[in-house]
């Protein structure tokens, strides 16, 4: 009887980001990705979101190594994190590895792992994994699918992937490779990038971003050309290059993620541009404006970010005019609409012209839609199939999917954060769970609690209100009248006649309680909370946070 497989989902199940997920054979676990998730809007305070590494804390001495699918920050960004409490190497492709070099390196974790760089179609034997790196075409080169060997069979991880018959550094998504491992062994699971299952049709070529810029470029010969992307774009990159130096233009980029991912390309020889055309963001006013193309980071409208600063007219280095043309080539990532919105409006307000989809197809998806999920479904024909890679409704759309391209419903399993996936000579099916909530980072505190977040949102919707009393517990009486301060609950003016009744209510509610009570602050303080709470809301239908202090005389 062949060895079981255990799969266990730490992260990227029920939501974008966070991707993380462990495979277990001969009781060894090797490490899927280990990526972080950007908070949302309720999230408030907080800077980043990791998984939950409880079970790999607890199990530490078996972890034999991490493969990582490709460099993005939801894949990559949590293991400088992991890496401070656990050593071990990790595999992935030159650039993925670059890009998790500069965050490892700066957690000062370096020393803690061994970074080894594999190529297209290599395959690697890591401790008991048998592990294949598949080339996939994505929005950041480099990208992998992963074919693990197992005694169960082959297990497909297809990575973040799109089938582009276009991509700019002609690297194809190798589906040769993978009806191969179809026609000679089969696949025996399949887990599949579903971010954009529900949407029908191809996810256009990257390359056609390339010609819309090269028409914005040649249409605004005169101008000064800033273009917004995500750092680790490197195709992009590549195309915003092309398009400047077409147009004769001086190349600088500004932010730092931009200036260390560009370099890092041009060193691995993966980005091509002349090193003639290449300046120094200080030096852009030594040229005319239609000489000069600046690429930048904060397309997301991140507070204090490149683009947000010049938004504001707060940047060192570019102040916007009526001069400049500024070409936002990136969708605004859920929840960051609002503040991508106000950024383009700051740029409106400065007098540049602001190009942005839907204005015009200055981007395209890096993952695949519905008619490449299907191609992948086809070419691999798997036995078993886990929707991988995307929130709840994309997981459950995907696995309609595949059902209808052949997969049975009863080999399909809608797995979640935290499921546990047990493969044997019987088939698949879960087997349990582990902790996989949200490890919330706020700057250098460790895991923020989900009460801290509730106090927060209830101090910016409601506010809050200090109670100061003064006690002689002696006595058992309150000294003087209460004291009350407010922050973000009532306009001031309006505020003093209830401040008034409030100050009224806790002398009335301290009066009708026994001496003894006084001799503990705690019950006294709870006291005058509820009374608080219950007054202020019966006035004001408002909850502001109540924060009693007591004094003893």
């Amino acid at each position: 009887m062949a060895q079981a497989v255990r799969i266990v989902f730490l992260g990227g199940l029920g939501e974008i980001g966070r991707n993380c997920a462990l495979m277990e054979i001969e009781d060894r676990i090797l490490i899927i990705d280990c990526g972080i998730m950007f908070p949302d809007l309720e999230m408030l305070g907080i800077d980043l979101v990791l998984p939950d590494f409880t079970y790999l804390y607890e199990n530490a001495d078996k972890v034999e190594a991490c493969v990582i699918t490709h460099g993005h920050e939801d894949h990559v960004g949590a293991l400088s994190f992991l890496l401070r409490e656990i050593s071990f190497p990790i595999y992935g492709s030159a650039f993925a590895l670059g890009i998790a070099r500069n965050r490892i390196e700066e957690a000062g974790v370096l020393d803690r792992t061994e970074l080894i760089a594999v190529q297209d179609n290599e395959r690697r034997k890591i401790g008991p994994f048998d592990v294949e790196f598949i080339p996939v075409t994505h929005s950041v080169p480099q990208g992998f699918a992963l074919g693990f060997h197992t005694p169960q069979g082959v297990i497909l991880h297809s990575g973040d992937f799109k089938l582009d018959p276009h991509p700019v550094d002609g690297r194809l998504t190798d589906l040769s490779r993978i009806g191969a491992i179809a026609a000679e062994s089969g696949v025996r699971l399949l887990l599949s990038d579903s971010t954009n299952a529900q949407e029908i049709g191809h996810t256009p070529t990257e390359s056609s971003v390339g010609q819309v810029l090269s028409i914005l470029f040649q249409n605004n010969i005169d101008k000064r050309v800033i273009v917004t992307c995500f750092a680790s774009h490197i195709h992009r990159i590549q195309q915003i290059a092309d398009a400047a130096q077409a147009t004769g233009r001086k190349i600088a980029t500004l932010g730092r993620s931009m200036a260390k991912n560009v370099a890092l390309a041009l060193s691995l020889g993966i980005l091509n541009i002349d090193p003639a055309v290449l300046i120094d963001i200080e030096d852009v006013n030594k040229y005319s404006d239609s000489q000069i193309c600046v690429i930048s980071t904060g397309s997301q409208g991140e507070p204090m970010s490149a683009l947000s600063l010049m938004a504001s007219g707060e940047n060192k280095w570019l102040k916007i005019s009526e001069r400049d043309l500024v070409i936002l080539s990136s969708h605004a990532i859920p929840g960051n609409e609002a503040a991508v919105g106000k950024v383009i409006d700051g740029l409106y307000r400065l007098g540049a012209e602001v190009i942005y989809p839907p204005l015009a197809q200055v981007h395209v998806s890096g993952h695949a839609m519905q008619g490449e999920l299907e191609t992948l479904l086809a070419v691999a024909k798997p036995e078993f199939f886990i929707p991988v890679h995307g929130e709840y409704r994309h997981l459950v759309s995907h696995s309609h999917i595949a059902q209808s391209m052949g997969v049975a419903p009863q080999n399909i399993l809608l797995a979640e954060d935290g499921d546990i996936v047990n493969i044997d000579n019987g088939g698949i099916d879960f087997g349990g769970e582990v902790p996989a909530g949200y490890f919330y980072l706020d700057g250098l505190i460790g895991n923020v609690d989900r009460g801290v977040l509730r106090d927060r949102k209830a101090l910016s919707q409601e506010g809050v209100m200090v109670v100061v009393v003064t006690t002689d517990p002696t006595a058992g009486t309150v000294i003087g009248e209460p004291q009350i301060m407010t922050k973000g609950w009532m306009y001031e003016d309006a505020a003093d006649p209830v401040l008034d009744e409030i100050r009224q209510e806790i002398i009335s509610t301290l009066s009708k309680v026994g001496s003894q009570v006084f001799k503990d602050q705690e019950i006294v303080k709870n006291r005058i909370r509820k009374s608080v709470g219950k007054f202020v809301y019966q006035k004001t239908k408002l909850r502001p946070m109540i924060v009693p202090i007591v004094v003893e005389a």
